[in-house]
């Protein structure tokens, strides 16, 4: 993919950074579940297409209840219930790893002393059984989660939310998401965003800025 910059604004210094997680710090694809799962290819094409779909789980990163959103999708597709199932109980099984030198750019940063904070789109139920396997997370000072703001990004509020705790001027937090309609809102509310492609096109913007050699 081409380069896509931040907004490299000179008339604010960046005073802190801020991560998406999935697809910025940690790969994300429910293919990764269901592959294993369903050995045909067209058969789990059409499912990851009509049954556990990307849209349909974006419902939990809202704040809906894992058990609610399973019920009633197995009353929906009762023959793919067991299938259902496992995104409930098997989730992080989708995120097979890191994404590819997203790690050692936070571990910079945080070793030059920049503050370091998240926003995510994240279900509350699945964080839960997410975060505490991972100790990137331990060098950010604070991850507001979606779902249990209950409200997801693109939603402005969620970054009056995040502006609110992380307690800096728009301006001087840059925003890093692979999200164009993510980085468009956090533009709107007065933020530096960085569209994420991958790590060192994201590493020469900080470069760029000053904020790591």
């Amino acid at each position: 993919m081409a380069h896509v910059p931040g907004d490299r604004m000179t008339s604010s210094a960046i005073e802190a950074v801020v991560f998406d997680v999935g697809r910025v710090l940690f790969q994300w694809d429910l293919r990764h579940l269901y592959a294993p799962l369903i050995g045909d290819s067209a058969e789990l094409d059409w499912f990851l297409a009509n049954v556990v779909t990307e849209s349909w789980h974006f419902q939990h990163d809202e704040g809906r209840a894992v058990a609610d959103m399973l019920a009633e999708r197995q009353a929906q597709f009762p023959d793919h219930a067991h299938l259902i199932e496992a995104w409930a109980t098997r989730f992080n099984e989708s995120i097979p790893g890191p994404v590819p030198g997203s790690f050692a750019l936070v571990e910079d940063l945080d070793r030059r002393g920049v503050p370091l904070y998240a926003i995510t789109n994240f279900g509350a139920e699945f964080w839960a059984g997410f975060r505490p396997h991972h100790p990137i997370f331990d060098r950010f000072r604070d991850i507001v989660v979606s779902g249990v703001e209950k409200i997801a990004k693109p939603d402005p509020r969620i970054y009056e939310i995040a502006q609110g705790r992380f307690g800096h001027a728009p301006a001087a937090m840059l925003f890093v998401d692979d999200n164009p309609a993510n980085i468009a809102a956090v533009r709107a509310a007065g933020w530096q965003g960085h569209l994420f492609t991958d790590a060192a096109n994201l590493a020469e913007d900080l470069r760029g800025r000053g904020l790591i050699g």
